[in-house]
């Protein structure tokens, strides 16, 4: 059974990383609709959307018929290396060292490339399906993973599916209203926020997967999250003192 210590970290890591990867996609999704026509770009997200959820079907029941400690190893091994991916980033960038990610550079580079040709276009573009496609289905399969990983440790899917679908719902809600990329959204925070909380909950599983029996169990998660947090601000803040590195890191 799960408790309020474990479910509110499987939630706010399933909300937190969807943002990020709804935020990306609903970017193609706009651009693809201002330039192709939003019949293009609704059509390639309902496709991915449909894979999707095929997808996840299968895959779901299947995760419950792996043996508990073994399934926690695996996916603890999954989280720690996906979160470790995202923190490194993360921090890369809040140092100085990569270049933040503008949603609206982004955007109006989509929207120049798909523009071309645009007055050529049939009824059903299949440039603007394929395009929303592909972005949909990449983003889509990241949630879908993390979602499956968060939940499948600890019986916590249900819980990490409402994070993940609250993120949906708030991002399409609020980019069809304005019609224009979340360039707002704090992307990079979320990401360093999200590497922590995948990094967390991948050392907690991969313990529990070998047999470890954390000091205050669940509660372990919090220390965890603490931990990643101090150290990935503080080499951030490192980074910075040091001053612009660009291109010392791949």
């Amino acid at each position: 059974m799960s408790t309020l210590s474990t479910a509110w970290p499987a939630i706010g890591a399933a909300f937190a990383a969807s943002l990020v990867e709804v935020v990306e996609a609903f970017t193609i999704v706009l651009a693809v609709g201002s330039t192709r026509g939003w019949r293009a770009a609704w059509t390639g997200t309902l496709a991915a959307l449909a894979l999707l959820a095929a997808t996840v079907a299968l895959v779901g029941p299947a995760l419950l018929r792996v043996p508990i400690h073994t399934l926690q190893l695996v996916v603890g091994v999954l989280l720690l290396l996906f979160g470790l991916g995202w923190l490194r980033k993360a921090i890369l960038r809040s140092g100085g060292v990569l270049a933040l990610r503008d949603e609206s550079a982004l955007y109006d580079k989509a929207t120049r490339e798909l523009g071309e040709g645009a007055s050529s276009s049939n009824a059903r573009d299949w440039i603007g399906v394929i395009t929303v496609f592909k972005a949909v289905l990449l983003e889509g399969m990241e949630v879908a993973f993390t979602v499956l990983a968060i939940g499948a440790g600890h019986d916590l899917i249900l819980e990490a599916s409402l994070g993940a679908a609250a993120a949906c719902v708030l991002v399409l809600a609020i980019g069809m209203v304005l019609r224009q990329p979340l360039a707002r959204v704090p992307e990079n925070g979320l990401k360093f926020g999200v590497g922590i909380l995948l990094t967390a909950f991948g050392v907690f599983w991969t313990g529990e997967g070998l047999g470890l029996r954390w000091p205050g169990a669940e509660l372990a998660l919090l220390a965890l999250v603490a931990l990643f947090a101090i150290t990935g601000l503080a080499t951030a803040r490192l980074l910075r003192l040091r001053g612009p590195q660009r291109g010392r890191f791949a």
